[in-house]
């Protein structure tokens, strides 16, 4: 649904210790994103026991991205949704847009500087 929170993710330069740590703490399993893998993207998919849960992934970054834990939500046009943050007073971050390999996605932060996400699903029409 749009406008709604539909993703996570956990964004590391450890991603064997956050696997254990939430692993350990939750249950939580961790595959492969092979699509993500293809690209040279080391991305894991999380799993929950006895259920699906809100969707997540685990980003290892490489040191390449500040570490975090962050939700995002679907919205219907990214570049749209990044020009009303921005017109709110928040910030773009990092904005993907034109991706042949994902969602169009971004970064942002919100006028209290806190960092969360925006996506469209791949296919989705705008407005929708």
């Amino acid at each position: 649904m749009i406008n709604t929170v539909a993703w996570f993710e956990i964004a590391t330069d450890d991603p064997q210790g956050a696997e254990k740590f939430y692993g350990e703490l939750f249950g939580w399993s961790f595959a492969t994103d092979e699509g993500s893998a293809k690209n040279g993207m080391d991305y894991r998919l999380v799993g929950y026991p006895g259920g699906d849960g809100p969707r997540g992934g685990l980003y290892a970054s490489g040191g390449a991205f500040p570490g975090h834990a962050v939700f995002s939500v679907v919205v219907a046009d990214t570049e749209a949704a990044c020009a009303r943050v921005e017109s709110l007073g928040g910030e773009v971050v990092r904005k993907v847009v034109g991706n042949e390999h994902g969602p169009d996605f971004a970064y942002v932060r919100d006028v209290s500087g806190n960092l969360f996400g925006v996506f469209t699903p791949p296919g989705a029409a705008a407005g929708a």
